[in-house]
């Protein structure tokens, strides 16, 4: 009840031949969000932010991923 465990929300799936996934990364303060750049365009579309490895590591097993391309 109060201490339920948060379940992850549903995976979007993306088609790759629309969408590219990148890590977006600041140069100034070193965030980085993990999202996907729409090839057309170019407009990106955030889906988390990355703290550490383990939520680099969690983006990719979602998407089911072995790289990610980093945009500074």
């Amino acid at each position: 009840m109060w201490f339920a465990k948060k379940k992850e929300p549903e995976a979007k799936t993306y088609d790759p031949a629309l969408w590219k996934p990148v890590v977006r990364c600041s140069i100034c303060t070193g965030e980085q969000a993990a999202g996907f750049r729409e090839i057309a365009t170019g407009r990106f579309e955030e889906v988390m932010l990355i703290r550490d490895e383990r939520d680099l590591a969690r983006f990719l097993k979602k998407y089911g991923l072995e790289t990610v391309t980093k945009e500074y």
